[in-house]
């Protein structure tokens, strides 16, 4: 085919917020929740894709849920996962269904460009800049005084099964302020994460610092305001990630080699082997979480925090 004039990417459930000004992006489109049970909001959504008048839908996703909207915009190729990587029978509403090459989720997106003769090419985040959130977090921090730019914790996450427990993270804030002189900043998103995210800074005695608020955009200019971040497999992790900063991932339920963060400096810890679970009880398992120790979290947070000290 000729080159696509205009491309649709699917990816439902996931933080889309954080792509609002992207320079590689021009629309941004916002099913309304619920949207699939209603035969309004389909059509709604059914003439958007029509209007824009894609060439090519990329659908990322692999779900019923994706499928359809890959299906309604009416573009003439559409693109997603093969089998098993697509479930739901998905892969019905593509003209061409990609097999897996790749361990990484983001390397086996990009493959999904094989289907338009696109070869590897490096892979480039370039995540937009937003002063106003920038300035922001600039200014509280300067109400900090801290003397060397902070450790960012982030306690939560979307499965009960990848979380760790509270009192891990203060010793491990506790720490990283004794051997690094570093203060951990515990990020959190909603009343349950800054429950946790309390129970962290009182038990880190002084080592941590509880932040305000946050955006999306607010979270990602004090990521790159930071030395570290440290959180288990969750949206806030792979947004440090892209926009620069290193990052140590906690991964228990779901395999680093598939979830990790993506690109060179990072570092993963996971559980013994033999203890990580069978992939269909990954969202109920507790086991492999609290089979991560300490100990190890903080040898993989020094090692990054020796070697940004150094740069």
């Amino acid at each position: 085919m000729a080159p696509p004039r205009s491309v649709v990417v699917v990816k439902l459930s996931a933080i889309g917020d954080v792509l609002v000004g992207h320079p590689a992006i021009e629309h941004l489109f916002r099913p309304q929740r619920g949207w699939s049970r209603s035969f309004t909001a389909i059509g709604a959504l059914r003439r958007q894709l029509r209007d824009f008048a894609p060439d090519v839908v990329l659908d990322l996703q692999g779900l019923l849920k994706s499928a359809v909207p890959a299906w309604l915009s009416g573009a003439r190729v559409r693109i997603g996962h093969a089998p098993p990587e697509a479930r739901e029978q998905a892969w019905r509403f593509y003209t061409h269904a990609v097999e897996p090459d790749a361990d990484h989720v983001v390397d086996r997106n990009r493959h999904l460009l094989s289907a338009l003769g696109v070869g590897d090419a490096p892979a480039d985040f370039d995540m937009p800049r937003w002063p106003v959130s920038r300035l922001r977090m600039q200014d509280w921090l300067a109400t900090l005084r801290l003397p060397r730019p902070p450790v960012l914790v982030n306690p939560g996450a979307g499965w009960p099964s990848k979380i760790w427990p509270a009192e891990r993270f203060a010793a491990v804030a506790r720490d990283v302020g004794a051997r690094h002189g570093a203060t951990s900043i515990v990020v959190w998103g909603g009343a349950a994460e800054r429950e946790a995210a309390e129970r962290i800074v009182a038990a880190a005695d002084g080592a941590a610092v509880l932040a305000p608020p946050t955006t999306l955009q607010d979270l990602g200019e004090l990521c790159r305001l930071a030395r570290l971040f440290l959180s288990s497999d969750t949206g806030p992790l792979h947004l440090a990630a892209a926009v620069g900063t290193p990052c140590v991932g906690l991964f228990g339920p779901v395999p680093a080699k598939r979830n990790g963060p993506y690109g060179a400096g990072h570092r993963v810890v996971e559980p013994p082997a033999g203890l990580q679970p069978a992939w269909a009880d990954r969202k109920t398992d507790r086991v492999a979480m609290e089979a991560i120790d300490v100990e190890r979290v903080v040898a993989a947070a020094s090692d990054v925090l020796a070697r940004t000290a150094a740069a």
